[in-house]
């Protein structure tokens, strides 16, 4: 799959999109606010996301007989060998305008969480700080048994020791079959059940435990947003759907709060 980049000093305006006034009063009159993001908003920086075929070498296997603990243990090489293909893929990837109108809309609140189910560290390139990671990052490694040794990331193309423990390093990322990171989890529902709005970006909201957390927003009391090119659920009170690329959507609600 090629990388999608903008061009450098292209002058082609985005389309316009419709932002409902509701939304937009909403948004100026948060104080709290929490967005949540999937792979969709990373699809439109060009980055595949599980659904995708693999290419090259790759094309032969799929991600999901890759990303899992039991296929680590077993072939160990192999596993570390397709996250180091991951990376070079990233490296042609520039955050999207989705990305940087998140970084952006952050200053605008006294309270902001950036909760994010992707693995990239796009939102980080774009400036956000204190970004949520559900499922790791893969710019990081990690000792496999958890020793406590964080070593950022390496570039060796085997599984090297742990530098703490002589255990190999794995990639930091939530595999298949893993539980997600306690603490990330909980800084996530706690900032969703005070949070006056909630943005769900890029993601279809089916995937457990992270799919809980609009709702849990929601049953607080909070608005709920949903950005979206497709329909992901029914709307209703304090529910409101924009459909729509992230990449034109955002910017354009980013506008028109700064218009307020």
């Amino acid at each position: 799959m090629e990388m999608a980049e903008r061009e450098e000093g292209s002058e082609e305006s985005p389309p316009e999109v419709e932002i409902p006034e509701a939304v937009v009063e909403t948004a100026r009159r948060a104080r709290r606010v929490v967005a949540v993001t999937g792979a969709g908003v990373s699809a439109e920086s060009g980055v595949p996301t599980f659904r995708d075929a693999m290419t090259g070498l790759w094309a032969r296997f799929r991600a999901e007989d890759l990303a899992t603990p039991e296929a680590f243990a077993r072939d160990p090489a192999t596993v570390w060998a397709w996250y180091v293909w991951r990376r070079r893929l990233l490296e042609g990837v520039r955050p999207n305008p989705a990305h940087e109108a998140l970084a952006e809309m952050s200053s605008l609140y006294p309270e902001f969480a950036l909760v994010t189910q992707n693995v990239d560290g796009l939102h980080q390139r774009a400036g956000s700080t204190d970004v949520i990671e559900l499922h790791g990052n893969l710019a990081r490694d990690r000792c496999e048994v958890e020793c406590g040794s964080w070593p950022g990331r390496t570039d060796e193309e085997g599984p090297p020791p742990c530098p703490a423990c002589g255990r190999r390093l794995r990639p930091d990322v939530v595999w298949f079959g893993e539980l997600l990171p306690s603490g990330a989890l909980m800084t996530a529902f706690e900032a969703a059940e005070q949070c006056d709005l909630l943005l769900s970006i890029g993601t279809s909201g089916l995937v457990e435990p992270a799919a809980s957390i609009p709702r849990v927003a929601h049953a607080s009391g909070a608005t709920v947003v949903v950005v979206n090119p497709e329909p992901s659920g029914p709307p209703g009170e304090r529910m409101i759907h924009l459909r729509g690329p992230a990449g034109i959507v955002l910017p354009a609600l980013l506008t028109r709060i700064r218009e307020g």
